[in-house]
């Protein structure tokens, strides 16, 4: 039998040969194999581009480096530049804007999550007979019942609700005096798990249950979203050995945890080998946005940061690793978003997409097996109305198209746009991370108050975004403001709304948890109306509240 792997030390070479040979004896059984192929999707949480191996890191990933050899790099890839927005890209293969979720995140006291109405990937994925189980962090809301994992399709869950915590003790404070218990198994609260193990080790174990207990002649879809390396910045003792030369206590901590997820990854690659999934499986390594200097991670040499529109905030570390590639050992440089992975991951189970649903996505799977021309040609990296305003922006700035002081970015082949406010804007080099962290002192500091509120790149010429060329073409300018504007019509309107004291997880047995409830509503309502009052009927709060806060997947949360 498998057993869970030791984490007090990784396995050697021989010890692995001679699990999985066991596990081959047990295989010889097994022979109506699925067509479909088994799904694995790894999201990591705030990884840098820069902080991989084969991307030039002294952080070592032997594990990243070898799958993403043997299988196709995706070097043109992009996700959204902060955690909600691209875990719902990923999973209903639409744009924000055609959600409601283009401002922020989604924060744990919002009586918000991901819009009911939308098919996600694992229910489609359940029409055509998968098994579909999530592991890690769901950041979707969670206000009411429905919008829990398992009520949006998946068949177990086993994770954490919020956007961050505490690695060991699961626990979240958003603010003063709102802090809960944040960990669950499937719609409860996983207390029999606050035994203080590490999150990504713990994950990682649930996932090698999930996978000795299912049988592979079925098809099954993993979603393993792990909370690393988000902060705070928390790691075994035994990964710091190899990082004592990095003087920068955030950059050495944030190596030992990356290296401790590489580790992960590896144990669960051996699970599939060992319970008969690899041959048939199509594992999926993502970024979920850019990395966050200030919290030890690298997007060098790529501009900003996570939470802004420069590439280092959304262009991502992102590869396909797989026995069924046409093409493996290959890089891909075709332009591939978050979004094709719904059409993509669906089209390979052979489900089907509704015509009537308008998908942002695009099957990219030909793109990444056989090298073929990608079907996608732009790209709206977002627009959100919401956002603080750029002080010099207009809509004549915008030669009449568009108001540039609103926050939105958007590429089209080559070209790349970005109006408004796009961001912390600076390069930050690998030597900053000196004892004192990325200060104006070691990066290359690029003012925004020079009354700019439109940038032009050509990325394929200049992916560093180091020569506006706004001034040079103003016709390519006001292409792509046009087609700005084409998207913005087919917006939804933002879903953001105030934060509500129902929330508070002292009022919920000290856990983060589902507090709408909808009886107490409809007894409101049945009451006014045996009442006779003329008011008018409440609906749903659209209340839009303006974030004065720079958009984080945290609130509040120490770093140690």
């Amino acid at each position: 039998t498998y057993g869970y792997l030791s984490w007090g030390q990784s396995l050697k070479e021989e010890e692995e040969g001679a699990l999985l040979g066991q596990a081959g004896e047990r295989l010889e059984s097994i022979t109506a194999a699925t067509s479909q192929p088994h799904l694995i999707f790894i999201l990591a949480d705030d990884q840098g581009f820069r902080d991989v191996g084969y991307h030039g890191s002294e952080i070592k990933t032997p594990t990243l480096d070898k799958l993403a050899a043997e299988g196709v790099k995706l070097e043109n890839y992009y996700v959204q530049p902060i955690c909600t927005p691209s875990r719902s890209q990923f999973i209903t293969g639409k744009y924000q804007i055609h959600t409601g979720l283009q401002h922020s995140i989604i924060r744990p006291t919002q009586p918000n999550c991901l819009p009911l109405d939308n098919a996600t990937l694992p229910q489609k994925l359940k029409e055509v007979g998968y098994s579909t189980h999530m592991v890690g962090k769901w950041h979707l809301g969670f206000y009411r019942k429905e919008c829990m994992p398992t009520k949006r399709g998946f068949d177990t869950f086993f994770g954490s609700l919020l956007g961050s915590g505490d690695y060991y003790t699961h626990y979240k404070c958003d603010s003063p005096g709102m802090c809960g218990y944040d960990l669950y198994e499937n719609d409860n609260a996983a207390w029999d798990y606050d035994n203080g193990i590490y999150s990504t080790q713990m994950y990682t174990q649930r996932v090698q249950q999930i996978l000795a207990s299912h049988n592979p002649t079925k098809p099954i879809f993993l979603y393993i979203a792990y909370q690393a390396v988000h902060s705070p910045l928390q790691a075994p003792v035994r990964y710091f050995e190899h990082y004592r030369s990095i003087v920068n206590i955030n950059r050495r901590r944030y190596a030992a945890m990356l290296s401790c997820l590489d580790e992960a990854i590896h144990n669960v690659t051996l699970a599939l080998k060992a319970y008969g999934f690899y041959n048939n499986s199509i594992i999926i390594y993502s970024s979920d946005n850019g990395g966050q200097p200030a919290a030890g991670g690298s997007n060098w040499p790529l501009r900003g940061s996570k939470g802004t529109y420069w590439e280092g905030g959304i262009r991502a570390i992102g590869f396909v690793h797989s026995p069924l590639l046409k093409n493996k050992g290959t890089v891909c440089r075709e332009l591939v978003h978050i979004t094709d992975w719904y059409p993509t991951l669906i089209s390979l189970a052979e489900g089907q997409i509704d015509e009537d649903i308008q998908l942002d996505g695009y099957d990219i799977w030909e793109t990444i097996s056989e090298g073929l021309r990608s079907p996608r040609v732009d790209i709206l990296h977002n627009i959100d109305p919401i956002y603080t305003k750029a002080k010099n922006g207009s809509l004549a700035a915008g030669y009449g198209i568009w108001n540039t002081a609103i926050q939105s970015a958007i590429r089209v082949q080559h070209w790349k746009l970005l109006t408004g406010n796009p961001g912390y804007s600076d390069w930050v080099p690998p030597q900053s991370f000196s004892n004192l962290g990325p200060t104006r002192w070691h990066n290359e500091r690029i003012t925004l108050s020079t009354g700019k509120s439109v940038w032009l790149f050509n990325i394929t010429a200049d992916p560093y975004e180091r020569v506006d060329l706004s001034h040079r073409y103003p016709g390519i300018v006001k292409k792509l403001l046009r087609r700005l504007s084409q998207f913005n019509k087919t917006a939804v309107p933002v879903r953001y709304p105030p934060k509500d004291p129902r929330s508070n997880p002292r009022l919920n047995g000290g856990v983060w948890g589902p507090w709408y409830k909808e009886e107490k509503k409809k007894k409101q309502q049945s009451k006014s109306k045996a009442g006779k009052k003329p008011k008018k009927k409440k609906i749903k709060k659209k209340k839009q509240r303006k974030a004065g806060s720079f958009p984080n997947c945290h609130s509040g949360v120490t770093r140690g």
